[in-house]
C-alpha cells in the first residue's frame, strides 16, 4: 500500500463560539461529574452550524476541566498505586455520551459490527493518543473513545481519575475491522507514539493515572503484547533510548476486572478532544523515534498468518510517531 502525503496544519486555538443558554443551563453537575447535552446547542447537534457549538462547548469543558487539575502532579500516582481498599467508590450509572463519534460518524458505544475486534491501551493523555489512532488510514479504524481504565473506581470522573485515588489509567478503546487493519498495526502505533520507560506518569503528565498500559481480550493479543514489549525493550536499549532503564508498561487481561469491565468511558467533552473547535493543542507524549522491530523477528510463529500488519513500511518512514506529530497534523488522506 502506498502511503498517502500528510497534511500538517498551523497549531492555532480557535475562538470558542458562545453557546445557547439552553446548552449552556444543560452543562450540569452530577456527582463529582459535568454532564453536557451537546443536543441542545441550537437545537441540534445534527445541524452543521449545531454541531460546530456543541463540539466548542465540549471543548471549553474540556479546557476547563484540565485547568482545574493543574498541577498535574498526583501525590497519590507519584507515591504508587493504590489498594482496591482505598479506591473512590464510584457509581452505577455510566457516562453519558454523544451517539455518534465526532470525526468518524460511526457509534460510540456497542453493540459492534460482526467480526470486529476491541482493543484498550493507554500511553499518556488520552487526547492525542485518540487522535493517534483514528486517523491511521485505510478505513479499518471503526470508532475510538478515552475513558479510564485499569483501576478500580466503577464509572470515575475526570477529577476523581486526576487524584490518583481510582486506580486508573487515562485510556483509549479502539473498534477495529481486522479485515483492513492489523492490531499489530496497531500495537507498533502504540508502541512507537510514547516513551513506556517512564512508570507513573508521561512526559510533564505525571501520576499513576499517565501509565502506560495495554489490556488484552484474548489470548492471542496477551501473546503478542507480550512479544511486542520484549521486542520493543531490546529496541530502546540498543538505541540508547528511553528515559527510564526499562519498560514499565503494565500488560493485563480484561478478564480480571469486575465482570471484564477494564474500561470506562470518559466524559463527552474529552472525546475526539483534539479534533472539535475551541480545542487546546496538547500531548505530553515523547516517542522516542525508536521503530518497533520487524514483525517477523517478534511474533509467535503460530500468529504471524493471522496478524500480518497491513500498513506498509513507506507509511511508518513518512508518518511514524515523532514528538508533537500528533497536535500538529491533519488528517491522514
Amino acid at each position: 500500500m502506498a502511503a498517502a502525503p500528510l497534511a500538517f496544519l498551523a497549531t492555532q486555538i480557535t475562538q470558542t463560539p458562545t453557546p445557547t443558554s439552553a446548552a449552556r443551563s444543560n452543562a450540569q453537575p452530577a456527582g463529582n461529574r459535568v454532564i453536557v447535552d451537546s443536543s441542545l446547542a441550537l437545537g441540534s447537534s445534527s445541524s452543521g452550524t449545531g454541531r460546530a457549538l456543541a463540539a466548542a462547548l465540549c471543548a471549553v469543558a474540556a479546557n476547563s476541566a484540565r485547568r482545574l487539575r493543574r498541577p498535574r502532579t498526583s501525590l497519590a500516582g507519584m507515591a504508587g498505586m493504590i489498594s482496591k481498599e482505598q479506591a473512590l467508590p464510584g457509581r452505577s450509572e455510566e457516562m453519558r455520551l454523544s451517539q455518534n463519534h465526532f470525526v468518524l460518524g460511526n457509534p460510540m458505544r456497542g453493540p459492534w459490527p460482526e467480526g470486529f475486534q476491541v482493543c484498550v491501551f493507554a500511553n499518556g493523555c488520552f487526547w492525542g493518543s485518540e487522535k493517534g489512532v483514528w486517523r491511521l488510514p485505510g478505513g479499518g479504524i471503526y470508532s475510538t473513545a478515552v475513558g479510564y481504565a485499569g483501576g478500580f473506581t466503577p464509572n470515575p470522573s475526570y477529577e476523581e481519575a486526576c487524584s490518583g485515588r481510582t486506580g486508573h489509567t487515562e485510556a483509549v478503546q479502539v473498534v477495529f475491522d481486522p479485515s483492513k487493519i492489523s492490531i499489530v498495526d496497531i500495537l507498533r502505533w502504540f508502541w512507537e507514539a510514547h516513551d513506556p520507560t517512564q512508570g507513573m506518569g508521561q512526559g510533564n503528565d505525571r501520576g499513576t493515572q499517565y501509565r502506560s498500559g495495554l489490556y488484552y481480550f484474548d489470548d492471542d493479543q496477551r501473546q503478542l503484547f507480550e512479544a511486542s514489549k520484549a521486542a520493543y525493550q531490546k529496541a530502546l536499549q540498543a538505541a540508547g533510548k528511553g528515559r527510564g532503564p526499562e519498560i514499565t508498561t503494565e500488560i493485563a487481561a480484561a478478564a480480571d476486572f469486575p465482570d471484564s469491565k477494564v474500561f470506562y468511558y470518559g466524559e463527552d467533552y474529552h472525546q475526539q478532544y483534539l479534533a472539535k473547535p475551541g480545542a487546546r493543542p496538547y500531548c505530553s507524549a515523547q516517542p522516542q523515534q525508536v521503530s518497533l522491530p520487524p514483525f517477523e523477528t517478534w511474533c509467535p510463529p503460530a500468529l504471524q498468518d493471522k496478524y500480518q500488519p497491513k500498513l506498509t513500511e513507506d507509511f511508518w518512514k513518512l508518518h511514524g510517531p515523532k514528538p508533537h506529530c500528533v497536535v500538529m497534523a491533519g488528517k491522514l488522506r
